[in-house]
């Protein structure tokens, strides 16, 4: 892949750096503003990059986290007070000034059954595989990357997987992650679409991923182009070993990791200066 130049960022963020008032700067967290690391709750946002964000929420309509994460975990891991979060894929909405996030009302009544049927399966043997979970609120996930047996813990994963399935839960899988849900259809996509309705200054819109989960934003941006909600959009794909292909085939600007997407982050925020 070859390496934008700072021209071609420029270029490719001119839609939204032409007039910050009526541009939303949407991210997800982990892998686009941290870095992956093994144990999802050692995920960091650096100080820098937090300032960044800080100076851009100050001149942009709007600027928000879109994370898998619940909105109270991604607000303290960004550590940015001035912007909204929308969590747990969007089943939770967390504004600038709001003490707790909303959560979706569907989502709500199915929290007790998908904690008891994850924590029933937190078995020694499990522990043993070092497959760790990590409680988003109404979403529980499972995390395999540190296994020394990687392909053993994603076998017993599969099961599990299989049962909740069985039990009319919903399954989703990430990069070595097995996410269990209520099975209420919500995804990344609908919080950015709310966010935007929330928003109504918002002509035009980015958004940076990495992600197969992110893909829904991109569709979603790319319907409200369509209907004529938002004059432009832009799609940011964070390249990375082991995120999809179609993260980086149908974004429209793609960047090297989370040090790729500080460059856009101090493009959008010099512009705003």
């Amino acid at each position: 892949m070859s390496v934008p130049t700072v021209e071609t960022i420029a270029d490719a963020l001119r839609p939204l750096t032409a007039d910050p008032s009526s541009a939303a700067v949407f991210c997800d967290i982990d892998g686009t503003l941290a870095p992956i690391v093994e144990r999802a709750e050692d995920a960091a946002v650096p100080e820098s990059t937090s300032r960044l964000l800080s100076r851009i929420a100050r001149r942009y309509a709007c600027t928000a986290c879109i994370s898998g994460r619940s909105a109270a975990e991604a607000r303290r891991i960004v550590g940015v007070g001035g912007i909204a979060y929308a969590g747990s894929h969007g089943a939770e909405l967390l504004l600038p000034g709001q003490p707790a996030a909303e959560l979706a009302p569907l989502f709500a009544t199915w929290r007790d059954r998908v904690h008891d049927f994850v924590y029933s399966k937190e078995t020694p043997e499990l522990r043993m595989m070092r497959v760790r979970i990590e409680d988003k609120g109404p979403i529980v996930a499972f995390h395999w990357r540190s296994a020394p047996d990687e392909a053993a813990a994603l076998t017993a994963l599969e099961g599990i997987a299989a049962q909740a399935e069985s039990q009319g839960l919903f399954v989703h899988w990430g990069r070595k992650v097995l996410e269990i849900r209520p099975p209420v259809e919500v995804h990344k996509g609908q919080a950015a679409r709310e966010l935007i309705r929330r928003y109504p200054a918002v002509r035009s819109a980015l958004f940076a991923g990495d992600d197969a989960t992110d893909l829904d934003v991109f569709d979603v941006l790319a319907s409200l182009v369509g209907d004529g909600r938002l004059e432009t959009a832009v799609c940011v794909g964070i390249h990375s070993d082991e995120g999809p292909a179609a993260i980086v085939d149908r974004a429209d600007l793609v960047v090297e990791g989370t040090a790729g997407f500080v460059q856009v982050l101090e493009q959008l925020a010099d512009a705003a200066s």
